[in-house]
């Protein structure tokens, strides 16, 4: 019996976790010469240019996405808790629009939002199977372990990836649909042209009638933005200046953490959080794998992660230009964030 054929009941019980668990990594040699937003192409381009910025992919090593998971529990940052208060509350009328699908979750982390859908699935007796996919191995296959020992039915094919090459990479869903999954506005990380491409890469993985599942933050007060982003306890300041310790052992680098400092504060001309790491003195670093000398003035800045905050209604029609048809839209009491359920339509 293949890994992707879904078993219940008692059949269950006589497959372990690690015949119903499929782990790929993605990023091989092979993939890495092909993408130069993996070989550190990136990491050149965005350091030797002024402003310097660095893309938001190099927060997640290991650590970085266990402080992330942290983050997500503090009670400054709103978004967790308020999209799985939506999710709570429209798993059900997903699972029934969509019918048996295979959930496919881009930057799954622990998959803690996951297991609402995959309960609401599992209430109408639907076959469970999941992708999820991350750049961090040791996240991705903890929380999958953790997921197959609480669904004796579910199958799980993991990749170890970024969205572009996992994308391009799905194999074909055995089940009548598939669902891609884009929560906790991590959309919020790419600016217009990126958004547009990241877009278009989605109705390219979907086959017609196949749906997108997006949560986005919504527009709301400065005050309760920058809030969440500046937390009491400084567990984002350290999930920032952890991606100088991810350049270093990952390009053979000499950053001093310390001698950075984490500022983030809301942009109200382009409706959005920026985050940086600021220089507290000026220095020289190298990144020796890179062949790369970058030279830092005191008070200069990284750019190393933007938020933007999203309209509803303007986002529901960018949608629809890329035959993305909401079905459904939820939000909160308070309109701060926003859940969309789509559907791949000829545009």
């Amino acid at each position: 019996m293949s890994i992707f054929q879904t078993v219940s009941g008692k059949a269950a019980s006589q497959y372990t976790i690690a015949n119903r668990l499929q782990i790929q990594h993605l990023l091989n040699p092979t993939a890495i010469k092909q993408d130069r937003q993996i070989d550190g192409g990136d990491v050149v381009k965005g350091l030797s240019q002024t402003p310097k910025s660095l893309p938001p992919r190099y927060f997640y090593d290991d650590r970085g996405s266990d402080l992330f998971e942290q983050i997500c529990q503090l009670p400054e940052y709103y978004l967790t808790r308020t999209e799985t208060a939506i999710l709570q509350g429209c798993a059900g009328e997903i699972a029934r629009l969509t019918g048996a699908c295979e959930v496919v979750e881009l930057g799954s982390g622990s998959s803690t939002k996951t297991r609402i859908l995959l309960d609401a699935y599992n209430e109408l007796e639907y076959p469970l199977r999941y992708v999820p996919i991350d750049v961090s191995a040791g996240i991705l296959e903890s929380s999958a372990r953790e997921l197959l020992a609480d669904y004796p039915s579910l199958a799980v094919r993991a990749l170890v990836s970024t969205y572009e090459l996992a994308l391009k990479g799905l194999a074909p869903s055995r089940l009548p649909a598939r669902m891609i999954c884009f929560l906790g506005s991590t959309l919020g990380n790419l600016d217009r042209q990126e958004c547009d491409r990241f877009f278009w890469q989605i109705t390219d993985a979907l086959n017609l009638g196949e749906y997108f599942l997006l949560g986005i933050d919504l527009q709301k007060s400065p005050y309760l933005l920058e809030a969440a982003y500046n937390d009491r306890q400084g567990v984002t300041a350290a999930f920032n200046l952890n991606m100088l310790e991810h350049l270093n052992w990952r390009f053979d680098g000499d950053f001093k953490p310390t001698q950075f400092e984490h500022w983030a504060f809301y942009n109200k001309s382009d409706c959005q959080i920026e985050m940086h790491l600021r220089s507290m003195r000026s220095q020289t670093v190298q990144l020796r794998a890179l062949d790369l000398t970058v030279e830092f003035e005191e008070k200069e800045t990284i750019l190393t992660e933007i938020s933007r905050k999203f309209d509803l209604n303007l986002m529901q029609q960018e949608l629809r230009t890329h035959g993305l048809v909401p079905l459904q839209v939820w939000t909160d009491p308070n309109q701060w964030f926003g859940v969309l359920l789509c559907q791949m339509q000829k545009t």
